[in-house]
């Protein structure tokens, strides 16, 4: 009779804990709700974050804003021009303060992001118009930026590669070229 009692007590017990945690679990506040997003819902919203950036460094670039570029790219940023020029961020802000790299259109098209853990890989088409170090830059570009998550959950530009996209060549009959050949003997850095 005594086990009989200790074991009804030990299941109402049991049987507490569980109503508690089950009525916990539905009063949660919706704070904690946010937490327990599906996956695909917050990978779409990082998707969102990282392509609202995409937008913010594009404005940025166009306006020579030092201080939002400063924000954007992470301290170990490395950048890699069209022609294998590697900038660190110094590098980089150091050229747009000084305007030995100006872009005066950049038209993006065809933005993929794609999310591995805390990291966005953001390709891209970029036809754009500028000076990079008194040379002219007028072209297609293709692209690849990548985005990494702090804990803080802010993301930041880590690494960036640009290739220019050849443009089409006619017949070889045709001898006149409306741009400079991608094989020109003047040095371009590129427009990133």
């Amino acid at each position: 009779m005594r086990f009989l009692a200790c074991r009804t007590r030990s299941s109402a017990f049991v049987t507490a804990v569980v109503l508690t945690a089950v009525v916990a679990g539905l009063c949660a506040p919706p704070a904690e709700a946010g937490r327990s997003l599906p996956l695909h819902e917050k990978k779409h919203d990082a998707k969102r974050q990282v392509e609202a950036l995409e937008e913010q460094w594009r404005v940025a670039q166009l306006a020579g804003d030092i201080p939002a570029m400063d924000k954007l790219l992470s301290d170990d940023y490395i950048g890699i021009s069209m022609t294998g020029q590697v900038h660190t961020k110094a590098q980089q802000l150091e050229r747009m303060r000084s305007r030995a790299f100006v872009l005066n259109k950049i038209d993006l098209g065809e933005i993929q992001v794609k999310l591995v853990g805390a990291i966005a890989i953001v390709t891209s088409r970029a036809d754009v118009e500028g000076v990079s170090d008194g040379i002219p830059v007028k072209g297609t570009y293709r692209y690849t930026r990548v985005y990494q998550r702090l804990p803080s959950g802010d993301w930041r530009i880590t690494s960036f590669e640009a290739t220019r996209v050849p443009t089409p060549r006619g017949p070889k009959t045709e001898s006149h070229e409306t741009e400079p050949s991608s094989a020109s003997t003047t040095p371009q850095s590129g427009p990133f």
